[in-house]
């Protein structure tokens, strides 16, 4: 394989399917997460949480569970020595409730003692004086004028009027109709956890599970008054993350427990702590109305979203935006108005999930446009092609949509995919909706077939300085054998930075041994991994800091070689490095890398890779926020029990818009994923709250897709390079999960005919109860 200019050479480098180097301890048990981490005489900590979804908050009397045998401490708000709260974008949410509790699940106290049941009797000794106040959980409520105030930063976290071309023009056809979707939970397979291990100066080490180790310590140290070179975070082993460890959860209260009682500190979330301890994906509800031509050309888009964004900031106000400016889908709308308002209510706090806000919509825009077919006599797919986004289209924004974006590749591509054979009576009964416990009965299941189109943005938004820095170095081994060391703060979640990173050093170093540096914050920021943005920015960041390492290294030969000066300053021009040498591609000179290396000794170089600089929205919604695109179609067949309401989806085919492929087997990775994640929420996965509190905390209560409800998925690479990204690339985790929820509600629609406008679609939606009721009353 080529690799870029100056360096030749290396079979695992960028384009290869690359197995992860973590993948074999994964599989084998032997990979150690942060839930795993032990060391000598650590204390084991637990939260005491509020039980009341809103509750003024009295006394705190911690004396009993102080006085336990084995119990080194216990911490409340009056503990805490910096300031009181902390958040992502907004610090609105106490590190414990002090004089109210403004959700079910808020945290009141800490504790840590020798073992981790004796922290479970101290939590049960904590005393808590709480006033149970009347909670705030209905969002349209929250969002009227004069309502009662859940916190005093008050109930709108924000409100967007998005104006495009003339709002007032309609066209002769149109539908209109509301669309509710429910809290899903990100339901990572390993809980949140972290160790804190105080230090000789007075500082903190913690290894830890999170997405972004330069925000966890910026918001930890000012909690905990400390400046930021005391605070030292290293990236445990994380067990999925999808959104739900962007935000602070433990890390305050383990790092509190530390500096009190001057021992390590284990802190670790069970599944139903894990459930009350992170934000979720923000349920919404949402008015369209699409107005087209007779043609079918779309005139016009009207949208009113309302999200909850639940009683602490998180990354609402960023959420609401991205679901604002995808609302009208990926197709050319030269008129719009599209409104959305995230409020505060006492429900549990919501925020970053895959998809970021555009699944929630993009379940909205396909409806209509399914609905908007029908009406005007249209196949699904027709509808669809003739309205997708071209390059060079007007956004609602006002965004010019700049190249490339194959929208309207990519449905047709999932549509001439071959579908799966019929069903037919000669099926098993392991093959019908429900599997052989039900026993459905052939002539009573339905198939339908649905189709979705969407778009999603691809890093950070609206003015934000994102950047990524990573560092590189190229040295000799005790044998003299050279080798790279990369050093990146990016947090691998499962994402498959720890794959990408040697690819791409491999192929920019030209060397076959590449390590990998901890991630920590012994290096500049990385960013969070989110917004589908860690290939593009830390893989730039390694590509850059390997270039000049390249740069730098083959400067030094030109140098030493009495090359001419215009050669030293540009040496890609005439040095090469190939199979372990330096090559001067005009002189013929031949010198080993390692004697290079040898003589000079070892080349480092750090780089900071930023994207194109965009523009937040104005007043009218206008502006140039997001730095580029990725398109998505999927098409679901599923087979549908009309009386239990049972679904089956039988086959999903995905047609996606993926850049330049760094790692084919890491792309189909996560477009499996993300196809899974959005089955999960079109046909399972509600987080359900009654009166703000969660009902169903555990994965017994709440269902997750499983091997036996995810169909083989017929995958579609679009391979058009993206200008300004390393390589050409795109993210590619996040568009999948946005499309994949609303083709398989259209298929379920097209096999029973009803109308569904909620996910997660319940047998109750699919099955008319009454029409079942037993005459005799039984």
């Amino acid at each position: 394989m080529t690799g870029r200019a100056g360096v030749v050479g290396g079979n695992r480098g960028v384009g290869s399917s690359e197995l992860r180097p973590d993948g074999a301890a994964k599989v084998g048990g032997a990979f150690a997460y942060a839930g795993d981490l032990r060391v000598p005489g650590m204390l084991h900590a637990r939260t005491l949480r509020s039980p009341h979804p809103r509750a003024r908050i009295g006394r705190v009397d911690t004396a009993a569970a102080r006085r336990l045998a084995g119990v080194l401490a216990v911490v409340t708000a009056a503990d805490v020595p910096g300031v009181a709260t902390y958040g992502l974008i907004s610090a609105d949410q106490p590190v414990f409730a002090a004089t109210e509790a403004r959700y079910a699940g808020e945290p009141v106290a800490a504790v840590a003692a020798v073992d981790a049941a004796t922290a479970r009797r101290a939590l049960a000794a904590i005393r808590v004086a709480y006033e149970p106040l009347p909670p705030l959980v209905d969002p349209g409520l929250a969002a009227e004028p004069g309502a009662e105030l859940v916190h005093p930063d008050g109930n709108i976290y924000r409100e967007i009027t998005l104006t495009h071309g003339n709002p007032s023009a309609e066209g002769p056809v149109a539908v209109e109709d509301s669309y509710f979707v429910g809290m899903q939970d990100q339901a990572f397979l390993a809980p949140e956890a972290a160790l804190v291990v105080p230090a000789a100066d007075g500082g903190l080490d913690l290894r830890l599970a999170t997405q972004w180790l330069h925000s966890d310590r910026e918001q930890i140290a000012a909690c905990l008054g400390l400046p930021e070179s005391l605070v030292r975070l290293e990236l445990a082993g994380v067990g999925g993350a999808f959104g739900g460890r962007e935000d602070v959860t433990l890390q305050i209260h383990g790092a509190l427990l530390a500096l009190a009682t001057g021992r390590p500190v284990r802190i670790a979330y069970d599944r139903v702590e894990s459930f009350l301890g992170h934000p979720h994906r923000h349920p919404a509800r949402m008015w369209f109305r699409h107005t087209a031509t007779a043609a079918g050309d779309l005139v016009s888009v009207h949208a009113r979203i309302l999200m909850d964004g639940g009683a602490y900031t998180s990354s609402s106000p960023a959420v609401l935006a991205n679901a604002v400016t995808h609302a009208a889908g990926p197709y050319r709308v030269p008129n719009a108005q599209l409104d959305g308002t995230v409020v505060r209510t006492n429900n549990p706090p919501c925020g970053a999930m895959r998809g970021f806000g555009v699944p929630q919509v993009a379940f909205g825009h396909e409806a209509q446009m399914d609905r908007l077919a029908d009406l005007l006599g249209l196949h699904p797919v027709a509808l669809r092609t003739r309205n997708a986004l071209r390059p060079g289209d007007v956004l609602p924004t006002g965004q010019i949509l700049g190249a490339p974006l194959p929208a309207r590749e990519a449905i047709e591509a999932v549509a001439a995919r071959p579908l799966p054979p019929p069903l037919t009576a000669a099926a098993p009964e392991t093959a019908l909706p429900g599997g052989r416990a039900t026993a459905a009965t052939h002539s009573r299941v339905r198939r339908g077939i649905g189709f979705a189109l969407g778009y999603k943005n691809l890093l950070f938004s609206e003015g934000f300085d994102d950047a990524s820095t990573a560092r590189a170095r190229l040295a000799l081994d005790s044998d003299g054998v050279p080798f790279g060391t990369v050093h990146s703060a990016c947090s691998e979640v499962g994402q498959g930075f720890v794959t990408v990173a040697g690819q791409i050093a491999r192929t920019e170093l030209g060397v076959e041994r590449i390590e990998l540096l901890p991630a920590d914050t012994g290096i500049g920021s990385a960013g969070s991994t989110s917004a589908s943005r860690q290939t593009w920015m830390s893989g730039g960041a390694v590509h850059g800091a390997c270039v000049a390492v390249v740069d730098r290294l083959l400067a030094r030969v030109a140098r030493s070689l009495g090359l001419p000066p215009e050669v030293v300053e540009s040496p890609r021009r005439s040095l090469v490095i190939d199979g372990g040498e330096i090559i001067g591609t005009e002189t013929g000179t031949r010198l080993p890398l390692a004697e290079a290396l040898a003589d000079g000794g070892p080349v480092e170089a750090e780089y900071t890779f930023h994207h194109r600089r965009t523009t937040a929205l104005d007043a009218r919604g206008q502006g140039d926020p997001h730095v580029a695109f990725a398109a998505a179609a999927h098409r679901a067949v599923v087979d549908v029990d009309l009386d239990l309401g049972l679904v089956r989806v039988v086959a999903m085919a995905l047609a996606q818009d993926c850049g330049t492929v760094i790692n084919p087997l890491s792309l189909r990775g996560q477009v499996e994923g993300g196809t899974a994640q959005g089955l999960g929420l079109a046909v399972m996965e509600e987080l359900v709250t009654v009166g703000g509190v969660v009902t169903n905390p555990t994965l017994h209560d709440y269902l997750l897709p499983t091997a036996a409800d995810v169909p083989a998925l017929d995958f579609v690479a679009l391979t058009y390079p993206q200008p300004g990204a390393p390589y050409g690339v795109k993210g590619v985790g996040e568009a999948p999960t946005c499309t994949a929820t609303a083709a398989v509600v259209a298929a379920i629609r097209d096999a029973v005919g009803r109308d569904l406008r909620r996910v997660p679609v319940r047998p109750v939606d699919l099955v008319d109860l009454s029409a079942l009721a037993d005459p005799a009353g039984r």
